[in-house]
This record gives C-alpha cells, structure tokens and sequence, in this order.
C-alpha cells in the first residue's frame, strides 16, 4: 500500500512541480492575498477527480486487457523518461516563474471561474492527470493508495504555494531554484519509469 501512495506522490509531483500557467496564476494570487486559498482547494478538487477518473476508468479497462496494460506500461514508461529527459534539459535552461500582477481586485466567482480555465482548458491537465497518472495508476497493487498518493502531492502543492507566497516568491524568482527542483523532477520519473519497466 505505501508503495502505491509513494509511486502516486512522486509522479505527480513530478507533473506539477514546473512552470506553466497554473502554478504562475495560483502564485500571482497568493501573492495578491486575493482568494488564494479557494483558488488552491478548486485546483486540488479538480486534480483529485481528473485523478480519480484516470485511475479508476482506466484500470477497469487494462485489468480486462492485457494487451492495454502492456500499452499503458511501456508507453508509460517511456512517457517517464521522455519527460525526464525534458526536466534535466531545463536544468541548463535558466527560467523564473513569473505571476502577472493585475491591479484591482475581482470577486470570488470571477477569480474561480478563471481557475478553472487556467485548470480545465489546459490540454496537459487531461494527458498528464487523467491518461499518464491514471494508466500508472491502474498498474499499482493499491489503485486507491496511488490515488491517494497523487492528489496528496496536488493538496501540498497548491496550499503550499497558497500559503507560502510571499516566502516562496523571492526563492521561486530565481533560474537556480527551478534547475533544482528540474533535476529533482527528473530523478524521480526516471526512478519510477524503472520501477514500472521492472513489473513487466
């Protein structure tokens, strides 16, 4: 069971520890003070039930098939490495997050609608939350448990971000902190992309 809750929490973390439109707009939020923690808790919500549709729908169907599972293992596989190989290249790319800072302040609803554009209309979201983490999940001994695993690391992220703002923004402005946590990113989809290759 912890196997499965670790293998969750490194993928995907791994998929959402990196620059992109998301993470700038729950930043540049947080930093405004400005519904920074309803704006985290949607992002979770939506990753925790992309997650569980990708887990749960998919390993219905690869448990039926084993000609999909082997699919989704390899392919999987080989979408881990694929994207290491991307984190490591970063890593000699220097990069900062940067949040735009808009000057008056919306309501709540508009702030929440525009999350879930930010969240929903982001055709990665759907690749990499529900098709990559859902046929890993599908594969662990503990489907539920890696899961679990996965929307934990979403939960962390986000409130970590959410809360963590103004700390984090001098450390998140910097090229070398994104190098870091690249190469983090990195070892661990190369780790799990092994692990999934040694089941087969």
């Amino acid at each position: 069971m912890w196997q499965s809750y670790l293998n969750g929490l490194l993928v995907a973390a791994g998929l959402i520890v990196a620059i992109g439109a998301q993470n700038a707009f729950v930043l540049a939020q947080s930093l405004r003070r400005e519904h920074h923690l309803p704006v985290a808790a949607l992002c979770v919500l939506c990753d925790a039930v992309l997650i569980g549709a990708g887990v749960f729908g998919l390993a219905s169907l690869l448990v039926q098939s084993p000609l999909l599972l082997g699919v989704a293992r390899w392919g999987g596989a080989a979408f881990l490495i694929w994207y290491g190989i991307q984190a490591l290249r970063r890593t000699f790319i220097p990069q900062a997050l940067q949040g735009a800072a808009d000057a008056g302040r919306r309501s709540r609803r508009a702030v929440l609608l525009a999350t879930l554009a930010v969240t929903l209309l982001n055709p990665h979201v759907y690749l990499d939350t529900v098709l990559l983490i859902g046929a890993l999940g599908a594969q662990q001994p503990e489907p539920g448990a890696y899961a679990l695993g996965a929307a934990s690391a979403s939960a962390l992220w986000f409130f970590g971000l959410a809360l963590g703002a103004a700390w984090l923004a001098p450390l998140l402005a910097r090229p070398a902190t994104w190098r870091l946590l690249d190469l983090g990113v990195a070892l661990m989809m190369f780790a799990v992309a092994w692990q999934l290759l040694q089941g087969a």
